[in-house]
């Protein structure tokens, strides 16, 4: 009800301030403990290894700096990502970067992994006393050549493995340059091996084993999905989160900014995400966990990615568009029936 009245004055802001200014007012009234946190009755789901108080999440890239995770918590959320973090700080592309499509309940963005960089990002989750399960999403400089992206993710396992619960490789952004090669099959399999033989240094130097999840396009042909499911089989990776944002215009052609570079996101691209889903869940028949991401912007529209074949699901989009309200709604759609 809140954030409905407060809806029109943040959508009168350029996009990307109403997204600093929303996470800022989060924070306020936890300084002084006047955020009390949802009450979302416990309805566990198991993935990963893990065991989520509810199958609902929120996706990476609205905490990309791990400042706002406490706050975040509150909402209810089963689970928290937080990221894209890359090794070394960066700006990512230049403003204006973010565009609201309202008809379409849709944004498109190209923000390109704008990010404080590793030793920031862990000094902000060192501040955060929510204990809750946390992923972790990494990825490369935009200035670190592709040959040498597998440098910058080894990089960010180790140093964020202490502190994620899981942790999310991010190899299908739009916005970085020639990053979605990264999912091509050779690419892919010397990056997960290279991950997967340091993930088993790290569960032994650290007594446990963190998951990895690996987050893929939505504009993937059949064979690269068998491919990219081979690939997860082959070197142990624990889950698939399908899908990021589309380079596809569809469904939005002839709005405002529908043709701004970028990924677009919301409710266009829950169609071809959810296919891309049941897809994944087909090749790998049970032997990695689904987290379906990509235009939820209802309840119904968690169901729908539940039934595909995903364990947990991740918003982001639909928070702009529905405020918090949506993660009790999605929540309740996916709880188990009794």
């Amino acid at each position: 009800m809140l954030y409905a009245l407060a809806r029109p004055l943040l959508f009168a802001l350029d996009p990307e301030t109403a997204h600093e200014l929303t996470l800022q007012l989060a924070d306020a009234p936890l300084r002084f403990g006047l955020l009390p946190a949802a009450r979302i009755p416990p309805a566990p789901v198991r993935a990963m290894g893990l065991v989520f108080p509810n199958a609902v999440g929120l996706a990476a890239g609205l905490d990309k700096n791990a400042a706002h995770v406490d706050a975040l918590a509150q909402l209810g959320f089963g689970f928290l990502e937080v990221g894209t973090v890359t090794p070394r700080p960066q700006p990512g592309n230049p403003k204006p970067r973010m565009f609201r499509l309202p008809a379409a309940q849709a944004i498109v963005n190209r923000m390109g992994f704008n990010n404080v960089g590793l030793d920031a990002f862990l000094e902000n989750l060192a501040r955060a006393s929510w204990r809750g399960i946390l992923g972790i999403n990494i990825g490369k400089n935009f200035d670190t050549p592709i040959e040498r992206a597998a440098e910058d993710y080894a990089l960010g396992l180790e140093r964020v493995y202490p502190h994620a619960s899981y942790v999310a490789v991010n190899v299908s952004s739009p916005n970085t340059k020639n990053l979605r090669e990264l999912q091509e099959d050779r690419a892919l399999d010397a990056l997960l091996a290279r991950l997967a033989a340091l993930r088993a240094q790290l569960a032994e130097r650290h007594g446990r084993r963190v998951p990895l999840a690996l987050k893929v396009a939505p504009d993937l042909a059949a064979a690269q999905i068998q491919g990219i499911a081979d690939a997860v089989r082959r070197h142990g990776v624990d889950a698939v989160i399908a899908t990021n944002t589309t380079l596809s215009r569809v469904g939005v052609a002839g709005l405002p900014h529908a043709e701004e570079s970028g990924g677009l996101s919301g409710a266009p691209v829950r169609a071809r995400a959810t296919a891309v889903l049941a897809a994944f869940a087909a090749a790998l028949k049970g032997e990695a966990a689904l987290i379906g991401a990509g235009g939820i912007l209802q309840g119904a529209d968690a169901a729908e990615k539940i039934a595909a074949g995903a364990s947990l699901v991740q918003l982001y989009t639909g928070l702009i568009y529905r405020g918090p309200d949506l993660v009790a709604e999605c929540a309740r759609s996916v709880r188990p029936s009794r």
